[in-house]
């Protein structure tokens, strides 16, 4: 067994995905002394590598709207801050309506979002197709259009923060599980790894997928299931527009952006249920097929290159967990984000950091508590996908 490299701690974030690492970042650029991030397996190799890369701020939700529009400007400027290239495509987002429901609370989330500076607006299906000419408007009422949405590489956004939060002083432990959590009465003394003990007073959870496990190690229950989505990548398409935006049929949850010379494609799949199994499997295709038959028709001819699935963290009310816990004292968490956890990751590493050090945060997430189940207050993310 190798030798520990590190056996003392101010705070042990676990999880190397986008959480994990923003956390980490933000507390070592604080200037906090001895951060330790620890990793199981290779940074962003849970749900981070395999998401979509959508960023947006086009949410019902305010807190949803302002972490995604507080992130959406940190992504704008990743290449000077922490420094590397994301492979940011400020395309846009273009959500399909076809029932008077969604145009309805289509409406009202543009109304919110202006009013918190997000430049979305509603647009006719005609405008719709001039931005996204691979669809047909057969049934379409509208379509929800934000400018500065669009996406990006995950895994380019993890190891920039890692590199950069390596440099303020962290120390980031790849291929090391964090196995238990030791207490003295209400207070963390040490997190339990693999290569040994790290003694430490305070854990931050960014944990996934994964994160009810270790809120378990401490008697909090983050209710948190894994759901697997799969996503399908197209060969190359000819004559795509450069600025085609990340297109959102909503009524079937089916999307499409580019990917390379050719399209990522993905929809929710209500067969699946909660597990961690990531295997692909073709079960979903019909109906992906069908969705596109119905609403891109010009994507059934595209030949099927790649594809992989990964893991949605969904809670009860498919809304995030943020906070600390009553007790034990200094256990932070940051999961259950639904499936619009990547595009939080730079936001959420800043609330976590200001969690910690005492600070109020930009947004009061008081309401994302955990606490909410056990107090019946629920606080539903509608534009899901």
């Amino acid at each position: 067994m190798t030798p520990h490299p590190a056996s003392r701690a101010s705070v042990v974030v676990i999880g190397g995905g986008v959480m994990g690492t923003s956390a980490a970042y933000h507390l070592a650029r604080a200037g906090v002394a001895d951060v330790v991030l620890v990793e199981r397996d290779e940074l962003a190799a849970g749900s981070t590598s395999r998401a979509a890369g959508g960023v947006r701020a086009q949410f019902s939700d305010e807190l949803n709207i302002r972490l995604g529009a507080r992130s959406l400007e940190a992504f704008g400027r990743f290449t000077e801050e922490p420094g590397q290239d994301i492979g940011l495509h400020r395309v846009g987002y273009l959500f399909l309506l076809s029932t008077p429901e969604e145009v309805a609370s289509f409406e009202a989330g543009v109304r919110l979002q202006n009013s918190l500076g997000v430049p979305s607006r509603m647009i006719d299906p005609a405008q719709a197709r001039r931005l996204s000419p691979l669809i047909t408007t057969d049934g379409l009422l509208a379509a929800a259009y934000s400018p500065e949405d669009g996406h990006c590489t995950p895994e380019s956004v993890v190891h920039g923060y890692a590199a950069a939060a390596r440099r303020h002083g962290a120390k980031i432990l790849r291929h090391c599980e964090a196995t238990g959590i030791e207490l003295r009465g209400d207070t963390i003394t040490a997190v339990v790894t693999e290569r040994g003990r790290i003694e430490t007073d305070t854990v931050i959870c960014a944990a996934g997928a994964w994160a009810r496990a270790v809120g378990a190690m401490v008697g909090v229950d983050l209710p948190v299931e894994p759901l697997r989505r799969q996503i399908a990548v197209t060969e190359a398409v000819p004559d795509l527009p450069p600025q085609l935006p990340m297109t959102i049929d909503f009524t079937t949850s089916f999307y499409f952006h580019t990917e390379g010379p050719g399209l990522l494609v993905g929809m929710s799949d209500p067969d699946e249920r909660p597990g961690f199994a990531t295997e692909t499997h073709d079960r979903w295709i019909p109906r992906l097929c069908a969705a596109m038959e119905h609403r891109a028709p010009a994507l059934l001819d595209l030949r099927r290159t790649g594809g992989w699935a990964g893991l949605y963290e969904v809670t009860p009310d498919h809304n995030a967990l943020i906070g600390e816990a009553a007790s034990p004292s200094r256990f932070l968490y940051a999961t259950g984000f639904s499936g619009h956890g990547f595009l939080q990751g730079p936001a959420v590493g800043e609330i976590l950091r200001d969690l910690y050090l005492g600070r109020v945060p930009f947004v009061d997430v008081s309401p994302l508590s955990v606490d909410r189940f056990a107090a019946d207050a629920p606080r539903p993310e509608v534009n899901r996908v």
